[in-house]
């Protein structure tokens, strides 16, 4: 652990199985960053010919280089950055769709996706359809988002991994039933971006969003939107309109990206802690890391599987997932076991339907939800000891 920062809850060491939300501890380097650019190179990107402002700008443009080799963008100009992975989507939904198009999207969505798009139905601006799941295998049938195109279906949106259940989802074939239809495919990829293999051009997804303060190590308030080279310029309408830095005297947005969709100063700080982390993933290895959440799931799940008052959603093993995992106890609401959780045994956790209730109603756990664990890159086996220990109590083994 000597390469991320170290803290204390309540004189305990603090063991945190919230990464699903929020991953922490950082690695090291990602403060290191945001405290060097703040001392040295803090000054506005684009918008002087100083050096400071010289070298904010080459920051940003080495951290867009960087997020665009990650998901294989054709060209660094197609990554927008953003402030987390909602504001990306938003920027997608409300830039990509027109009046009478009809979406289709699924039960699994985080609300990201779910409210922008409820949003613009309910006052008549789009139509809506929801494809739902399995509740046994917790994965959309791409035969099922087939059924639901339509001729006026613009858009296909969905989760590539479930933010409640952690359950990789089939975005490439779903991408292909959607270009065969001659709609548009975003993805969220929230769950899946750090851990995952995407290639935006070859699995078919036409806008990639995330938060760079997930799966990535980053901080909060920074994300992006990846978009292929499918979509033109012309093709995008801006989601807010201001300064770029550059050709100040045109009354409109500039029509080329980055610019089109990043009006307004960027968070360059933030930025520069999201280089750094990548550049942490990247020297781990995604697939190494997937394959660390694996373990510590699997090692979690046959724990838990002897402790009869602990119910387990989903898939029983670790395959096809991502370090998301959602239980209930007998006995304890969700709020009630993760607050003992914390208090007593100083474990992090989220209960609730976070942010997901249309999956929730699926699985049978609306309103009050799941307890949802969920280990990181950083996550030991002495963590999961502890949890497993906690547990049994909480459940009376």
């Amino acid at each position: 652990m000597a390469d991320v920062i170290d803290a204390t809850h309540a004189g305990l060491r603090a063991i945190y199985f919230d990464n699903a939300a929020t991953s922490w501890p950082k690695p090291a380097c990602v403060a290191e960053a945001m405290s060097l650019f703040l001392a040295n190179d803090a000054a506005n990107p684009g918008r002087a010919g100083h050096r400071m402002a010289v070298a904010a700008e080459k920051m940003l443009d080495r951290v867009r280089k960087s997020l665009a080799d990650f998901v294989r963008a054709s060209e660094p100009s197609r990554v927008i950055f953003s402030s987390n992975g909602t504001d990306a989507l938003n920027i997608a939904l409300k830039g990509l769709l027109r009046e009478g198009d009809h979406v289709v999207t699924t039960t699994l969505e985080h609300n990201s996706v779910s409210r922008p798009l409820e949003a613009m139905s309910r006052r008549g601006f789009i139509t809506l359809t929801r494809v739902d799941f399995s509740p046994a295998s917790c994965v959309i049938d791409p035969d099922d988002i087939r059924r639901a195109m339509t001729p006026r279906t613009k858009l296909v949106a969905m989760t590539h991994a479930s933010n409640v259940l952690g359950t990789l989802q089939p975005i490439e074939p779903v991408g292909k039933i959607a270009h065969d239809h001659g709609a548009r495919f975003l993805v969220d990829a929230a769950q899946s971006i750090g851990l995952v293999d995407v290639d935006v051009e070859a699995m078919h997804v036409d806008a990639l969003a995330f938060p760079g303060h997930k799966g990535l190590l980053g901080p909060t308030g920074t994300g992006a939107l990846c978009l292929s080279s499918r979509i033109a310029a012309e093709q995008i309408l801006p989601f807010r309109e201001g300064g770029t830095g550059g050709d100040s005297s045109s009354p409109t947005q500039p029509a080329v990206f980055p610019h089109l969709l990043e009006g307004g100063t960027p968070n360059t700080v933030g930025i520069a802690g999201l280089g750094a982390a990548i550049d942490f993933v990247n020297a781990r290895g995604p697939s190494q890391m997937l394959a660390h959440e694996r373990a510590i799931l699997t090692k979690i799940l046959e724990a838990i599987a002897a402790l009869p008052k602990i119910r387990i959603f989903g898939p029983k093993s670790a395959g096809d997932r991502v370090g998301a995992l959602s239980i209930t106890i007998d006995g304890y609401s969700p709020q009630e076991a993760a607050a003992i959780l914390d208090e007593s045994f100083a474990i992090a956790v989220r209960p609730g339907l976070h942010c997901a209730p249309y999956a929730h109603r699926t699985i049978g756990t609306f309103p009050d939800g799941t307890v949802r664990i969920s280990p990181g890159v950083f996550t030991t086996s002495d963590d999961v000891d502890t949890l497993v220990r906690a547990l049994g109590e909480i459940a009376g083994a």
